[in-house]
């Protein structure tokens, strides 16, 4: 007997087939036993099964082609053996048409096989669908249940638009025929829920609606539970359409849960009756607020307490299969009583009965169980009975081994913790973070963060936490947190002595991270004179002290130390001769960073020209912030995305006042962080400049000469000496002191007030994208010129050239109308890492655009490092009156850096060996968006800036380009091969560079382009 080995696939495929229907097996042995045994025997090589395959694929199409017509049983087999074949990984090309044919039969396995060949091998975009709507059709039509339910199948497999478009009017009918058999009701109502999720444009709702949501009345739970996925579905979308469903569905729960396992024989469980259809059934009422009715209210609360009061019970089966169920039925009813929130002893149950999962032996258990008390900490009815797990939780954070129930713990932990318990709670984090996984330790500085700043109601203990965090995990302090400090230190009068004194402390450490060193330079710059009468910590100790470590630190954070310097002058004058000859020396005023070395040469000037009292106006301390939502919280949200824990604060904020009483103070960012004021006289005030952009005039004298004049004209300055980033700042030159300035990163500020808002660009000063502008930056991946945006009154046009890591780009703005355009601000808008990585400046246009005529902007661009975000472009103006806010995707990609590179095929070859390792390849598999047309492939893959190489790859179907991204910092090479299937009507798409992130983003938009 020879032994036959099939993929697993294959052989769950078999057990399937069997397991639904016997006669449609046995046809399908008969293929294992007169192909597979032959062809795919142990011992046999992959060449041997491949002839083997071919002869059998020769031998089927000969018998199609054969002038002898077939019957319906031959025709079925073969059909049958070409499915098997492809399911062995085998290309089918042919048979198609003969398997629609079977679709026409009257014998049962004759039209199953047709269906299930459709099923797995036509395409969506394929000729024959048609032919096969028709027979689906007919089908319908015929009122024979059997096959009704195969041609439902078969839509529901393929799940094609074009299926939707021909089916789904019709399907809803059949739903709620009452002529209709309980099985045909099953299918029909998991197709339309199929075809509502792939296109649900395309079903009408209409009087159907009100009459399948009676389906939940059916006798039969098998038609109970797909009308359930359906409602659920469909409610979820059109609440008002299905609001009826709470007061059935709340019936049939409850006829569920109070029934003996034996009243439901057919749908019991092990002992759990309908468990399937139990946690449908509450994910439906999740739908929907607490009932009104108050009948249907105490019947839902009555269902609900019988769950809790069943988990309480001695299982009626030591199989895992019965806790499985039980459970899953427990926290489905846990989940909808927190939706609720609405009955105390209900929440209160469910916190004790989660309690008692913290411990379970399960993993998955304490898992769910950690995860549903995360949400029940943010009731206020159920706040405290959660607290009283704390020790537990704790313990759980010390000892459990699988790193995401830890996280649950953490976030547990920080949904719990509030002013009664805050520092026991924090210390525990911090304790935790020594020895916490890499993955999680930015999540948990996060938190601990924010529970120290929101319960601190001693400010000293609020700066120790927060400078312990940073000794412990300096490397995952984000820029937000030491600005918090920053800000909360500033703003807070009565902290402000112990904060120099700690950090002073803190930095005499052998070690110190470099966010400790840019705090404490912050701090000692403004507040060291509170601490400069201990002889320990004099004037020129602190200097001494900072200036050692100023060699260990990065650029940026020198600049900042430069300008504590600077504040030293106007603090400390015995110090004074000390720092500048600090600012004198070579390593200084010859320093290979512009910035650092424009630093040296005008504190020097300004501390060697300017009087004490101007010295005390320009570098006076800074003043408070304003009051904002924490910039922390909302890099925590971003983190964790929508409708997790971090949410919760906002409903725990209504359970207890802030205990820092108002409102926090406002976030920080790079520039904002460190502004001073500014006085309005005669429009000219002085800035100064941000990192690596040019001075005023490009000379010292001239910018002293400014301040000077200024200063004794009785005008006030513009006071910013602490940049804490090397990139350019967008809001350099705010004043316009004769130099163009540099597009701007949001909105301009307002000049309505003494006061400059350095926080303007809020998010709703700037439109969302405009409708279709992902579709067009899509568009000019491959091309540099076109029309990039149009509507009823502006057109924008682009023209761009780009050569190595420097490009030109024109843009075009025309007044479709015969009405001025007013107050015309074009504004580019990048976040903080695009403008590290990559660098705009742009000249200002007419704020007038008269009608019918065309401005131009043009935009220079360099590329410093790889990015993947885009540009936005926001068009703001007022067009009869009306203001107008216009936001578009600017196409400015990575791979316009493209340089092409011509290779031979063995260098491309050995070159494609090199980059083998799995960070250097990225591969996507994907479906044709467009005709797979040879001639625009290659337009398209020139276009996007790589050679396209001919003759290089062994099969000429295939497509392979080389070519070399240039940026300021480095070069990186690409290679790329796309293979096309026309068959498949697929692409697999193989990218290989030297870095990873390169690769992703080419591939992602490379794929996006056929």
């Amino acid at each position: 007997m020879v032994e036959v080995h099939l993929p697993d696939f294959v052989v769950n495929f078999r057990n399937k087939l069997s397991a639904d229907n016997d006669s449609l097996w046995k046809v399908f042995s008969r293929c294992l036993s007169t192909l597979g045994s032959r062809t795919v025997a142990k011992g046999k090589s992959k060449e041997a099964e491949i002839k083997r395959i071919n002869k059998e694929l020769a031998n089927i199409r000969s018998k199609f082609k054969g002038d002898k017509a077939l019957d319906g049983y031959s025709k079925k087999k073969y059909v049958c053996k070409l499915l098997f074949i492809f399911l062995l990984g085998h290309d089918i090309d042919f048979g198609h048409m003969e398997a629609v044919n079977l679709l026409s039969s009257n014998r049962y396995t004759e039209k199953q096989i047709g269906y299930l060949f459709i099923s797995v091998l036509v395409n969506s975009n394929s000729e024959l669908i048609r032919l096969i709507n028709n027979a689906i059709k007919n089908d319908l039509a015929s009122r024979n249940p059997t096959f009704m339910g195969l041609a439902l199948h078969c839509i529901a497999n393929v799940g094609s638009r074009e299926m939707a478009e021909a089916f789904a009017g019709e399907i809803p009918k059949i739903l709620v025929a009452g002529d209709t058999m309980d099985s045909v009701k099953q299918s029909a109502a998991l197709c339309l829920l199929r075809l509502y999720r792939t296109s649900p444009d395309l079903v009408p709702m209409g009087d159907w609606t009100s009459r399948v949501v009676h389906l939940l009345n059916d006798q039969h739970l098998g038609v109970v539970t797909a009308a359930t996925s359906l409602i659920t579905t469909l409610a979820q979308k059109n609440p008002e359409e299905f609001k009826t469903s709470v007061s059935l569905a709340v019936s049939r729960l409850s006829r569920i849960v109070t029934s003996a396992s034996t009243d439901l024989q057919d749908y019991t469980y092990y002992f759990v009756p309908a468990p399937w259809l139990s946690v449908k059934l509450l994910r439906l009422l999740q739908c929907y607020p607490p009932p009104e009715d108050p009948a249907v209210r105490g019947r839902l609360t009555e269902c609900l307490e019988t769950v809790l009061n069943k988990a309480q019970e001695p299982p009626k089966s030591k199989k895992v299969q019965h806790s499985n169920a039980k459970n899953a039925v427990l926290f489905e009813a846990i989940s909808l009583i927190i939706h609720h929130d609405s009955e105390p002893n209900l929440l209160v149950r469910a916190c004790n009965q989660l309690g008692q999962f913290l411990q379970h032996r399960e993993t998955n258990l304490r898992y769910l169980a950690l995860e549903s008390m995360c949400t029940l900490a943010s009731s206020e009815f159920s706040h405290e009975a959660v607290k009283t797990h704390i020790e537990t939780v704790i313990n759980a954070l010390k000892t459990e081994r699988d790193v995401s129930v830890r996280q649950r713990a953490v976030d547990l932990l920080y949904a719990m913790c509030d002013r009664s318990n805050a520092q026991q709670i924090v210390a525990e984090m911090l304790s935790y973070l020594e020895t916490a996984d890499y993955s999680i330790r930015e999540e948990i500085v996060l938190k601990v963060a924010i529970l120290a700043e929101k319960y601190a109601v001693d400010y000293t203990w609020y700066v120790d936490t927060i400078l312990n965090l940073i000794r412990i995990a300096g490397d995952y302090v984000s820029e937000e947190v030491w600005y918090r400090v920053i800000q909360i230190v500033i703003n807070r009068d009565d902290v402000q002595g112990y904060a120099a004194k700690t950090v002073f402390e803190a930095l005499q450490a052998p070690a110190c991270h470099e966010n400790l060193v840019k705090v404490g330079g912050y701090i000692l710059g403004e507040f060291g004179n509170l601490i400069a009468g201990d002889p320990r910590s004099s004037p020129l100790i602190q200097f001494n002290l900072l200036h050692s470590k100023f060699h260990l630190c990065s650029v940026p954070t020198r600049a900042l130390l430069l300008s504590t310097y600077i504040k030293f002058v106007n603090l400390f004058p015995e110090v004074k001769a000390t720092i500048q000859d600090v600012l004198r020396s070579d390593s200084q005023l010859r320093n290979a960073d512009v910035e650092l070395q424009q630093r040296a040469v005008e504190y020097l000037r300004l501390s060697t020209v300017a009087s004490t009292d101007i010295l005390a106006t320009v570098l006076e301390e800074m003043p408070p912030f304003p009051e904002r939502e924490s910039s922390i919280l909302a890099k925590l949200k971003k983190k964790k995305g929508p409708n997790t824990v971090t949410d919760l604060e906002e409903a725990k904020r209504e359970r207890s006042a802030d205990v820092n009483g108002g409102p926090e103070p406002a976030p920080a960012s790079a520039a904002g962080l460190h502004t001073g004021r500014l006085r309005a006289c005669a429009g000219r005030s002085w800035t100064r400049l941000s990192a690596h952009s040019p001075p005023f005039g490009r000379g010292t004298l001239a910018w002293e000469a400014s301040v000077l004049s200024g200063l004794l004209c009785g005008r006030s300055v513009f006071r910013t000496f602490f940049p804490v980033q090397s990139t350019p700042s967008p809001s350099a030159d705010l004043l316009g002191l004769g130099a163009t300035p540099p597009a701007p990163a949001g909105p301009p500020p307002s000049s309505g007030g003494l006061l400059v808002d350095v926080f303007s660009d809020s998010p709703s000063a700037v439109a969302p994208l405009a409708p279709g502008s992902e579709d067009n930056f899509a568009r000019f991946v491959c091309k540099n010129n076109g029309v990039l945006f149009e509507n009823q009154l502006l057109q924008i046009g682009l023209k761009s050239e780009f050569r190595q890591n420097l490009g030109r780009m024109f843009i075009f703005y025309g007044n479709k109308t015969s009405t001025q355009f007013l107050s015309f601000t074009p504004t580019l808008i990048c976040s903080d890492d695009l403008q590290t990585n990559l660098s705009l400046q742009t000249k200002p246009v007419d704020p007038t655009v008269d009608g019918g005529a065309q401005v131009q902007q043009v935009v220079n661009i360099e590329c410093v490092s790889d990015f993947t975000e885009a540009p936005v472009l926001n068009i703001q103006f007022r067009y009869g009156g009306t203001f107008q806010n216009v936001s578009v995707k600017l196409p400015i990609t990575l791979n316009k850096f493209f340089q092409p590179t011509e290779m031979a095929s063995q260098d491309f070859f050995q070159r494609w060996k090199q980059l083998s390792s799995p960070q250097q390849e990225v591969q996507n598999i994907f479906k044709a968006k467009h005709p797979m047309d040879t001639e625009i492939t290659k337009a398209k893959i020139i276009g996007f800036g790589s050679a396209l190489l001919e003759d290089v790859d062994p099969n000429p179907a295939n497509f392979v380009g080389a070519g070399i991204i240039h940026t300021r910092t480095t070069q990186i090479g690409c290679l790329l091969r796309l293979e096309p299937n026309l068959q498949a009507q697929m692409y697999r798409l193989t990218l290989r560079t030297s870095k990873e992130a390169v690769s992703r983003r080419l591939c992602a938009l490379l794929s996006e382009q056929f």
